[in-house]
């Protein structure tokens, strides 16, 4: 069985009293370890599909079966938990909380959960010592350069051990040497963290380092 199995995925928009499609009929299968690159134009629907994918959204027709739970029959408490557990999320910019230490940013999910403060800490720890920031635990992200900050966010996508990573554009806000660094330590955690992974990114070396690419048009993938 495939870890990640879409059929039929459906989404629009409304837009001026009709609805814009950006996804249409869209199937998907993604095996277990895999680490899958999704390219495409701008606007043409990568974050859409993140999105869904990952429980933060849902699509109007059509079905997401991930890790063995079909996501589009959950009710929302239900789907909120399903994400906060099992699904890692990169997005282009960091969203890290200004007033909390890389540490405290990463500790966070954990502490949502409620997770223990030492669990929490050695957890938190253990992913920036990983991500090469064991010397930044206590720097704000205003004290760190824009590739620290997105390696902080890696370090907490991962904090709850989960077992799909969603990026979307992970590098595109950085330049090409800083991107080509966050290109390796997310195949690096991919393949440490034993993770399934939908990367959706415009950097064609990104995409070569992966599994398969499928380029997204037309509200379909091919």
């Amino acid at each position: 069985m495939p870890f990640l199995d879409v059929r039929g995925l459906s989404k629009s928009y409304p837009m001026g009293g009709r609805r814009l499609p950006v996804l249409r009929d869209l199937d998907l299968t993604v095996e277990a370890g895999e680490m899958v690159a999704i390219m495409g134009a701008s606007g043409v629907g990568k974050s859409t599909l993140l999105q869904l994918l990952g429980g933060l959204d849902r699509a109007r027709e059509g079905r997401i079966e991930a890790a063995g739970v079909e996501l589009t029959a959950l009710d929302d408490d239900a789907l909120t938990a399903f994400r906060n557990r099992r699904v890692g999320f990169v997005f282009q910019l960091h969203h890290l909380l200004p007033e909390f230490s890389a540490q405290e940013n990463v500790e966070m999910p954990m502490r949502i959960a409620r997770r223990s403060p030492a669990e929490s800490r050695a957890r938190a720890e253990a992913l920036l010592r990983e991500v090469g920031l064991g010397e930044r635990l206590a720097h704000r992200p205003g004290m760190l350069s824009g590739g620290e900050q997105q390696r902080v966010a890696v370090a907490r996508a991962l904090v709850m051990r989960p077992a799909l990573l969603l990026a979307d554009e992970p590098t595109g806000d950085l330049d090409e040497t800083t991107g080509a660094a966050i290109h390796g330590l997310l195949l690096d955690m991919h393949r440490a963290h034993g993770l399934t992974s939908v990367v959706a990114t415009h950097n064609e070396r990104l995409a070569a380092a992966c599994d398969r690419v499928l380029r997204l048009a037309g509200g379909g993938l091919s």
